[in-house]
Formats: C-alpha cells, structure tokens, sequence
C-alpha cells in the first residue's frame, strides 16, 4: 500500500524565507561586499576607520541619539499616562484606539508629516529641533503606546488588588506593582521606537533643519549624490548602524525574558 502524504504546516514557511532570502539576506550580503570595497575594487577596511575617524560622522551619531533619546522619553511619559487610562476605564478601549491611534496610520506617511508641518507653521513653529521631536513623537507614539498598553490591559488586576488590602497608597501600588509588571510593554516599546528614529530621516528632512540631520539621512546621501556619493563608506555606515540595532534589539529581549522572569511576589 502507498503511505499517505503527509502535509506539514512547515510548508507554508516557504515563501516566507524566498521573500526573505532575496530582499533581505542578498542585499545585506551586497552592502557588506560594498563596505570592505575599496574605490578601486579592492578589499580595505578604510571605510569602517572612517565611520570610526571621520568627525561628522560621529557629531551626527551623537545628534541623533540625542534626538532619539528625547523623543522616546516624551513619547513614553505620553503613551503610557494615555495607556495606563484606556486600560483602567470600562468604555470600548478597542474602539478608542482603532479610532485615534490606529486608523490615522492608514494616511500615507509623508502626507501625515507634510500636515503636521503646515500645523505647526500655522502656530509659529518653523523648521527647527522642536518640530522634528513633535514629529517624532506623532510619528511613533503608536508603536510606544500599543506594547504598554497591551500588558496593561492584560495584567493581573489581583495584584493590584493585594497591594491596596495590605495598605499600600495608589502611589505606592503604581510603583511596586504596575511598572514593575508593565516593565516588558516598556521595554518593547522603546526599542520599537528608539532605533527606528536613526533611519527615519524623512522627517528630519521635512521639518528640521542643517542643525537637525540624523545619521540616516548622512546614509541616504551618500548613495543619493551622484557625484558625491561613496557607495563603500555608505554601506560601512549601514553596517555599523545594523549592528547598533541588534545590539539593542538583543539587550531588550534580555530585559523583557529578565523582567519575565522576576518573581511577581513580595511585598506591597
């Protein structure tokens, strides 16, 4: 007798990894032969000594952790004040969030930035770092709001509950229970925000100024210019960048399974 074939559900994996090994694996593969390329085709590795060496480089990496870090700190103090609400109150917070944070994302990405610019220009910000940290912080504020408030709503309201019956405050109870416990939507939260930010020059582009250039738009340039371009020192810039963001993905996923991990006991 014939066996039956089996169907594995692995098999729906398939496209999957077709779709990744062209646009993903082959191009990195591709930006990595640029970046130990020399102009003369040879291998160097004066590319990565500039990305290392060259001071403007390193002024902008600096300017745009700065950028980074300040709009993820507004943006979580925001999102979480607005997630810790939706999440207390007993009205349709599915509806509330499809409705102001989730359906404005439909509207084309630069459509959205070139409205919040005329906005802005209408009350007199022009162009400058506090337009692009506003535009930082519309831009993400979903990506920061949405991890926190998923543990917050799904959290287990007994400890919350034990906290109070062992006299703990409201005070107390958000900062030994609720943040302790929301600690994994915060940490997802910054990292799907926080990295982002350097490869989103559009914004900076759009709305800031010379002052205000992130190290994606550095990259952009470099591949841009025809003239001026450097295809080597560009993908050795992308490179680094890459390995900045793993790097950061992998301490978060650290934190989030360490934080996971912590034993929920103790004391109020």
């Amino acid at each position: 007798m014939k066996k039956a074939k089996v169907f594995r559900p692995t098999a729906f994996a398939f496209p999957y990894l077709a779709v990744t090994l062209v646009f993903v694996i082959v191009p990195l593969i591709l930006v990595l032969v640029y970046a130990f390329r020399g102009a003369d085709g040879s291998f160097t590795l004066q590319n990565f000594r500039q990305v290392f060496t060259e001071p403007e480089t390193l002024r902008q990496l600096g300017k745009t952790v700065g950028i980074a870090a300040l709009s993820t700190a507004i943006c979580l103090v925001i999102a979480y004040a607005v997630a810790f609400v939706l999440a207390s109150q007993p009205f349709n917070k599915m509806a509330i969030l499809a409705l102001l944070f989730v359906i404005p994302m439909w509207i084309n990405f630069m459509l959205r930035i070139f409205a919040l610019q005329s906005l802005l220009s209408v009350i007199g910000v022009g162009k400058g770092f506090a337009a692009v940290i506003i535009g930082m912080v519309y831009d993400f504020f979903p990506y920061m709001l949405l991890p926190i408030y998923t543990v917050l709503v799904n959290m287990d309201k007994s400890y919350v509950e034990a906290s109070r019956d062992l006299g703990a405050n409201p005070v107390q109870t958000f900062f030994k229970v609720t943040l302790p416990l929301s600690l994994p939507g915060v940490i997802s939260g910054i990292s799907m925000m926080f990295m982002p930010i350097f490869s989103s020059y559009a914004i900076t582009k759009t709305m800031g100024n010379m002052n205000t250039t992130v190290i994606g738009a550095a990259i952009a340039s470099l591949f841009e210019n025809v003239n001026y371009g450097d295809y080597g020192y560009g993908s050795a810039l992308s490179f680094v960048l890459l390995l900045i963001v793993l790097l950061v993905m992998f301490i978060g996923s650290l934190l989030t399974r360490r934080t996971a991990k912590a034993p929920k006991g103790g004391k109020a």
